[in-house]
C-alpha cells in the first residue's frame, strides 16, 4: 500500500509539473529556445528531480521540449519540416471529417453546431480570448462527433497543439477571433447543407491562414526556428 501511495503521489507531481510547463510553453511565457533547469523546477515544486524528468519526457514527446544529454534542456524551436508534416496529417484528417460530417449531419448535429457558434459569438463579442480558444477546440470536436468519427478528434488535437504556439505569435487573439468565427460559420453552414465540397474548401482555407503567420515569424523571429540546412 505504501508503494502504491508513493507511485500515486509521483503521478500527481508529474502531472502538476507537466501542466505548469505546458501552460507556460503554450502561452509563450517560455519562448522557443529558452532554457529550463530540471533542478530549478524540482526546487520550485519542492519535489525530487525524477517527477520533473518524467514531465520533461512527456513534453518532449509533444515536441515542446528538446532534451539533450549533458546539455541544457530548452523549449523546442519550430521546425518547418515538423510543421509541414503536422499540417499534412491534419489536412488529410480534416478533409475526411468534413466529408463525413456533411454526409451524416442531422438535426441533432446541426443543433450542436449552432450551439457551438452561439458560444463562439458570445466570446468574440466580449473579447474573451481564453474562452474562444477552448471553444475553437470544441468546435472541431463537434465536427468529429457529427461525422461519427469521434476518434479522429484525438489526432486533430495532437496535430493542432503542435502549431498553436505559432498562432499565438501571429496576430493577437482578439484580432484573429472574428475571422476564425467567420470560417467556422461557413464550415458549419456547408455541413448542415450537406455541401461537402464547400465545407472542405472552407476548411482548407481555414487551415491555410497559418501561412502568413509563419512567413511573418520567420522574418521577425528567425531564432525561433531550428536550422534545417544540414
Amino acid at each position: 500500500m505504501a508503494q502504491a501511495s508513493v507511485l500515486s503521489e509521483r503521478r500527481t507531481n508529474v502531472d502538476d509539473v507537466f501542466d505548469h510547463l505546458h501552460t507556460q510553453i503554450s502561452s509563450l511565457e517560455l519562448k522557443p529556445g529558452d532554457r529550463i533547469s530540471e533542478a530549478e523546477i524540482a526546487a520550485q515544486f519542492g519535489i525530487s528531480r525524477q517527477p520533473v524528468r518524467d514531465a520533461f519526457s512527456r513534453l518532449a514527446n509533444l515536441d515542446l521540449l528538446l532534451i539533450r544529454p549533458q546539455r541544457a534542456t530548452e523549449v523546442q524551436r519550430f521546425s518547418m519540416r515538423r510543421i509541414e508534416k503536422s499540417r499534412f496529417i491534419r489536412t488529410a484528417i480534416e478533409k475526411e471529417v468534413l466529408l463525413r460530417a456533411s454526409t451524416f449531419c442531422d438535426r441533432a448535429g446541426a443543433a450542436q453546431l449552432d450551439e457551438a457558434l452561439k458560444e463562439q459569438t458570445a466570446a468574440v463579442q466580449t473579447s474573451d480570448s481564453e474562452s474562444f480558444g477552448r471553444l475553437d477546440y470544441e468546435f472541431h470536436e463537434v465536427l468529429c462527433t457529427v461525422a461519427r468519427a469521434d476518434y479522429a478528434y484525438e489526432a486533430i488535437l495532437e496535430e493542432k497543439a503542435k502549431v498553436d504556439r505559432l498562432c499565438k505569435l501571429g496576430l493577437e487573439k482578439e484580432q484573429r477571433m472574428p475571422k476564425l468565427l467567420e470560417d467556422h460559420t461557413a464550415i458549419a453552414n456547408a455541413v448542415k447543407a450537406h455541401d461537402s465540397a464547400t465545407a472542405i474548401e472552407v476548411g482548407m482555407l481555414h487551415l491555410s491562414r497559418l501561412d502568413d503567420t509563419i512567413q511573418r515569424i520567420t522574418e521577425t523571429n528567425a531564432n525561433y526556428f531550428v536550422s534545417e540546412s544540414a
